[in-house]
């Protein structure tokens, strides 16, 4: 069978970090981030354009520098319920932290999700960015990084063992017998490990995808290595299309040495699509997106999220950018130190490394439709990605894409021309996981 691209959509609501503008945007409603009614109405637009899924992220910090967005809006899993009862195909992917969580009761949320959209549902694990965090949940401080990645193994591996409690058939349901449960196909969990003890079992039957699709985000070691494990789709960083083709074939190879198929795996790359009549007025609409978005003071916050929602005002802006190495381990790691060393590299002030978190970086999909299918189909053939998430500025944004891009694509046999599946799985072309109980019995019976 020929690759064919996955497209996800990820809202931006009044607008999240770097967005800084999108909130004054005549076209966007005010409280767009807590309006149920904008995200079914993305979701059932993607749905009708045969996106495989609606992406929401999310954290649990904030203050009063936070982009709009993070000041004011919907818990995913909440959101994502209600969206579920609005469309029928389209994949539910809610972000959710290992950190701040119990394995039973997050595995419960998501295998509720599952069952509410009838097998669409899964789970961005994520590790937490943003490290005041923990004085929400009672903890003086963040984990640090092995910590925090040791313990999301553990976590979903104890969720996938809670998503197998019971076996397909273990529900009868026979009135004649008066047998409703066969007791034989439901398995306490009897974890016990470093981070967690569960005892199980989860109250909760599989749904028709076995077990919600697992999401994650890994840019570290630690975050590839992770991935490479549990991984079933990746958020990737992107980048350059050099960068992205690294990337790809990184994770592909450390999921194969992992005993995995690698195309069991889907990557996604961000995408942030610009699309109008000609190139010309796409790369004007680019830059005066930049121009919207251009305020420095929140760049200097947003800096700040990388060092643990570390306040860099308190410093000089045109002395040496601060020695906040120690800040970096239990922030955003990879991304901090990225920025040490060009600092150091480059002798830059604080001013300037502010001011290059929010610089003008072109954009490969921005032209009229031909030209971003063209590029489209340029990367996906040069091994950069399996799948797109996609992130509009706006409603009419969205439907310039969908209107103008993706018929060229499914043209070209690089994009669906229906759904393939009810479920997300199917629909990624993913295997649907055995339980397994039922594995282990057969194996024992031969």
């Amino acid at each position: 069978m020929p690759r064919t691209i996955h497209l996800a959509l990820h809202p931006y609501g009044v607008g999240g970090p770097g967005q800084h503008g999108l909130w004054k945007d005549p076209r966007v409603a005010k409280n767009a981030s807590i309006d149920i009614g904008y995200y079914i109405r993305q979701a059932q637009a993607a749905e009708h354009a045969l996106f495989d899924a609606l992406f929401i992220v999310d954290s649990q910090f904030i203050n009063a520098t936070y982009p709009a967005h993070y000041l004011n809006r919907l818990e995913p899993l909440t959101l994502l319920s209600a969206v579920a009862t609005h469309t029928r195909h389209i994949g539910l992917v809610g972000t959710a932290s290992s950190t701040y969580n119990s394995p039973f009761n997050l595995a419960r949320r998501f295998a509720s999700l599952d069952h509410i959209s009838g097998g669409r549902a899964g789970w961005n694990v994520v590790t937490s960015f943003d490290t005041g965090t923990a004085r929400n949940f009672g903890l003086d401080e963040h984990l640090d990084y092995t910590t925090r990645y040791s313990r999301a193994l553990e976590f979903v591996q104890v969720a996938r063992g809670l998503w197998d409690s019971y076996e397909d058939d273990a529900f009868p349901a026979d009135v004649e017998r008066g047998v409703f449960l066969d007791p034989d196909k439901l398995h306490a969990l009897d974890h016990a490990g470093e981070h967690f003890t569960v005892a199980g079992p989860l109250n909760l039957s599989r749904s028709p995808q076995g077990q919600p699709v697992i999401f994650q985000a890994g840019v570290s070691e630690e975050g590839r290595d992770l991935a490479a494990q549990v991984a079933e789709g990746i958020y990737a960083p992107g980048g350059s299309l050099e960068q992205a083709q690294e990337y790809y074939a990184d994770i592909k190879k450390r999921t194969a040495a992992y005993g995995r198929d690698p195309d069991h795996i889907k990557i996604f790359i961000h995408g942030g699509p610009v699309v109008a009549a000609t190139d010309e007025a796409a790369r004007r609409r680019e830059r005066e997106i930049f121009e919207e978005d251009n305020d420095f003071d929140r760049n200097l916050a947003l800096l700040g999220r990388s060092f643990g929602a570390y306040d860099f005002s308190v410093h000089d802006l045109d002395a040496p950018f601060p020695d906040v190495a120690h800040l970096a381990e239990k922030g955003g790691r990879t991304g901090a130190a990225k920025l040490i060393e060009r600092a150091r590299a480059e002798n830059l002030t604080l001013r300037q490394v502010a001011e290059s978190v929010n610089e003008f970086r072109r954009s490969p999909f921005v032209g009229d439709p031909w030209t971003v299918a063209d590029t489209i189909e340029t990367w996906f053939d040069a091994g950069t990605f399996d799948g797109i998430n996609l992130a509009f500025r706006t409603e009419e944004e969205l439907s310039l894409f969908v209107d103008g891009v993706v018929p060229i694509l499914q043209k070209r046999g690089l994009f669906r021309t229906e759904y393939a599946s009810d479920t997300l799985r199917g629909n990624l072309g993913l295997p649907v996981p055995a339980n397994r109980h039922t594995r282990e019995r057969r194996l024992v019976n031969g």
